[in-house]
């Protein structure tokens, strides 16, 4: 069986649902599984190997530009093959980064509307690429491409499948008539997909009630990670206590709350830093600084690093510097793959009692969560890790026999190949 997995690219940044399907996939080829990987909008970028395909469908610009000016939906094949060009795309991308839903809530619609929208050129040209390809399973990215199932499954009379990546987030700021139009297409097209796939119990009950989908067609299939790449536990310095944050600078991330944490703890006369890492967009510039500015008002700037966006192997490096991970996220999260990522590096995490934490906490033992409702519980909860070094050292050793356990690659990928044999066997039943 051969599967066409769809996975959205992110532009210029590293982003948690590309690395997630780049994994999956890469894990299933590396099982002799007929896994192709397809990019849609932009090349993936992933801190492992990349085992997507060429080309990239619903190129990003040609989307952009059939949304906004009408007569480019007919351009010439030659005009639209140089603009799907991978490496304009990704400088593209890189200079735009814009992913506000204020000013793409049309464009998200219209996608939704398949063939019926501005893009149905793009939709035409995806499916004559799955026809060379010839799968018997096609899986979507996300909620925003359930446009598309009704035409593919027409033209290629195969299941379809679709991942849910925390969509609500994306979705939710949407204008309101675009956001009332997006759900109603979402509970309209959904029904044109077979099955669906979460990375959480959390997110599958969420999505359902949220979005009008299905709870029984949703499976859970948990995260996983290359376990062999974190192979020794971290053993960071005595001290400073290092106070670890993995994710994108953004406000919705949360490391604001976690540097007024820093600040509060450092007035209580106790020794510790934070070490920040993920990827800053030109639009959250000024949002770092603010920070800056925040923590030198409050003569902390020695203790605040941010050290910018890693790589693979600086991302580990960085992971075994740390105490203690906190990504406080302001949203509820869906995913949380750096939760899993810190555990596996011997890690224990600190997090809001909300979202896919309690989940994944509860399922690892690696961590200690708090109410994101008063600004002292969370300095309090890590205040608790600094003074109880064996509650620390326990937490870190249970969520990393955990995620050896049960939230590896191989563990991933097998659940997952086990949800499209489910659909293969019914289709040919």
């Amino acid at each position: 069986m051969r599967v066409a997995y769809l996975a959205s690219g992110a532009g210029g940044m590293y982003c948690g649902s590309c690395m997630r399907d780049n994994r999956v996939a890469a894990t299933l080829i590396s099982q002799g599984r007929d896994v192709v990987l397809i990019p849609l909008y932009t090349p993936l970028r992933t801190d492992e190997t990349d085992v997507s395909s060429e080309p990239v469908y619903y190129g990003g610009i040609n989307v952009f530009l059939e949304q906004r000016m009408p007569f480019l939906r007919n351009a010439p094949s030659w005009l639209t093959g140089v603009l799907d060009s991978p490496t304009l795309l990704r400088q593209a991308m890189r200079l735009s980064a814009n992913t506000d839903p204020a000013t793409l809530g049309a464009l998200t619609v219209s996608v939704l509307k398949g063939e019926h929208g501005a893009q149905r050129r793009e939709l035409a040209r995806l499916i004559d690429g799955l026809r060379i390809i010839k799968p018997g399973i096609v899986v979507l990215p996300n909620l925003m491409f359930v446009g598309v199932a009704r035409s593919v499954k027409s033209a290629l009379n195969v299941p379809v499948l679709c991942t849910l990546s925390g969509e609500d987030v994306f979705l939710d700021e949407l204008p309101e008539s675009h956001r009332l139009e997006a759900f109603d297409l979402i509970r309209e097209r959904g029904g044109d997909v077979d099955g669906l796939i979460s990375t959480t119990s959390y997110f599958a009950d969420h999505a359902a009630s949220h979005f009008g989908l299905p709870r029984a067609r949703t499976h859970v299939v948990s995260l996983g990670v290359r376990v062999e790449d974190f192979a020794e536990p971290a053993i960071p310095p005595n001290s400073p206590f290092t106070i670890g944050y993995l994710a994108r600078v953004c406000p919705a991330k949360g490391l604001t709350g976690l540097c007024k944490a820093l600040v509060r703890l450092r007035k209580e006369g106790r020794d510790c830093r934070v070490r920040a890492a993920g990827y800053l967009g030109a639009a959250d510039r000024s949002y770092l600084e603010g920070i800056r500015a925040y923590i030198d008002e409050h003569q902390a700037g020695h203790a605040f690093e941010y050290v910018g966006e890693v790589n693979r192997a600086e991302k580990i490096d960085f992971l075994r510097s740390l105490h203690v991970l906190s990504v406080p996220t302001v949203y509820h999260e869906a995913k949380g793959v750096y939760i899993i990522e810190a555990l596996a590096a011997g890690v224990p995490v600190v997090q809001p009692c909300h979202g896919s934490f309690p989940e994944l906490i509860e399922a690892t033992g690696g961590g200690l969560l708090y109410d994101p409702t008063g600004p002292e519980a969370l300095p309090a909860a890590i205040a608790r890790l600094m003074d109880d070094a064996a509650l620390r050292r326990r937490l870190a050793d249970d969520g990393r026999q955990a995620v050896r356990k049960s939230f590896t690659d191989v563990a991933m990928a097998e659940q997952t190949w086990a949800v499209f044999e489910q659909y293969a066997a019914k289709r040919r039943g």
